[in-house]
């Protein structure tokens, strides 16, 4: 039986692939596992379940708690919510197992289950191993007053933007400091579970906010918006003449930005700046960030030129997250928005990022487009090549011809094989300094991937 859990928990077509009667399996196999791990000891276990907006959480949410209830778990309803904020209550309402529903920056017809143990943290591969293994098991069901409670959380998105706002040190002026117009920022909210959460917060946080792709009806989240489609942020920051846009995904857990002129600013851009923020407060642990092997290699050189690290993990905010624990480090991220703010959350968090990135503005008086100019982006190509042995990556002569381009660019660029971890393909990345070369070199490289992987 191939592993259910990946690594953000079960995902695919909800009612296909993840059915109810998997949900509910899952949720009284977790309940059965965390139990048993001394999560409930000496008390009545509490679950909190959130879901984001696609319609088909409403029959998931069903199941999941149904499971729980019908394993003895009490249970808080919080409605649609990003997944930060069901970590963030998870800890905030001192539950011992925290429930996500969401297929996070997916398209609408998936769905997924998160699950979170004590203190709002992802469960480690060891208790997600022992979930599948109980699932569907023989046990013993209590009965009478031994069944769970459920219950409904209305106060859900007002104590998470209450913490969102708690995390700022002070007020927001304009560009030019306290008592000037508020800036003015746009987010897209991808009709997703960000949707009320995220126009509340920044509002609270006393920012002039314009809200877009906020009225899901369960079938348009991500749609053509969020933070894998930039064009509408783009086009309204500019109708809107605003300071600045952000997009969340599907469940607010990354964040993408754009300038004031349109310009798309990344996650490589956006930890640099907040980077600098944190060691300017005196606040970012031993001056060091962490990021991926995906990282951009002018983010790299930027971080070094201010005097700080970059620790490169795998892949991942899962490698991220366990890097940044291992080492105390109190920033991380991927290029792909995900920012791990590791003072104020658990996991990455796209609405408590925009309002990091604002306060940045505001307190330095500078437009985001001149605080994302610390870094300069080189050009980065990739080049997906399928049908291979991924598993030979370490052939002599490929090697010798990555040798041979990494040469060829020195110090003014890099180059990175990276097997697949779900297709049969071998990535091929490269930077350089101009476009024409990264494409160049990373077009040769890939065939002799094709040439030397042939199945």
């Amino acid at each position: 039986m191939a592993r259910l859990f990946g690594t953000d928990g079960v995902r695919g077509l909800a009612n296909g692939h993840l059915t109810a009667e998997l949900a509910l399996d899952l949720s009284v196999a977790a309940a059965h596992v965390l139990g048993e791990a001394g999560a409930f000891e000496g008390h009545r276990p509490v679950a909190v379940v959130g879901r984001d907006t696609r319609i088909s959480g409403q029959f998931l949410e069903a199941a999941v708690v149904a499971g729980l209830a019908s394993a003895g778990v009490d249970v808080l309803l919080l409605g649609e919510l990003p997944t930060p904020a069901v970590a963030y209550l998870t800890a905030h309402l001192d539950a011992d197992l925290g429930v996500m529903l969401s297929a996070s920056h997916n398209p609408m017809p998936d769905n997924g289950i998160k699950f979170l143990s004590r203190g709002g943290v992802k469960l480690d591969d060891a208790l997600e191993t022992a979930i599948e293994q109980r699932l569907r098991e023989t046990w013993q069901r209590p009965t009478g007053d031994g069944v769970g409670r459920i219950r409904t959380y209305d106060a859900a998105v007002a104590d998470y933007a209450a913490h969102l706002v708690g995390t700022l040190d002070g007020g927001l002026g304009g560009l030019g400091g306290a008592g000037e117009r508020p800036l003015r920022i746009v987010l897209d909210c991808a009709h997703g579970a960000a949707s009320v959460a995220g126009p509340r917060a920044l509002r609270e946080a006393g920012i002039d906010v314009v809200a877009i792709c906020a009225e899901p009806d369960g079938l348009n989240i991500n749609d053509g918006c969020g933070s894998t489609h930039l064009e509408v942020l783009q086009r309204s920051v500019l109708e809107h003449g605003a300071d600045a846009g952000f997009a969340v995904d599907g469940d607010a857990d990354r964040c993408l930005a754009v300038d004031h002129t349109g310009a798309v600013v990344d996650g490589d851009q956006i930890l640099a700046i907040l980077a600098l923020a944190l060691r300017d407060a005196d606040r970012l642990h031993a001056d060091t960030v962490v990021g991926t092997v995906m990282s951009n290699l002018g983010f790299v050189q930027a971080l070094q030129r201010e005097g700080l690290a970059v620790r490169q993990t795998k892949v991942g905010d899962r490698y991220v997250l366990e890097e940044m624990k291992a080492g105390g480090y109190s920033l991380g991220g991927e290029q792909s928005g995900h920012v791990i703010l590791s003072d104020h959350a658990t996991t990455g968090d796209g609405l408590l990022t925009a309002l990091h990135v604002v306060q940045r503005m505001a307190r330095t008086g500078r437009s985001l487009a001149d605080l994302a100019a610390v870094m300069t982006r080189l050009p980065q190509v990739l080049v997906n090549v399928p049908d291979v042995d991924k598993n030979r990556t370490d052939d002599p002569e490929l090697l010798a011809a990555v040798a041979e381009a990494e040469a060829e660019l020195g110090d003014t660029g890099r180059v990175l094989l990276r097997a697949s971890g779900t297709e049969p393909l071998v990535r091929v990345m490269v930077e350089a300094t101009s476009a024409d070369q990264a494409h160049a070199v990373a077009d040769r490289l890939a065939g002799v991937v094709r040439s030397r992987l042939a199945l």
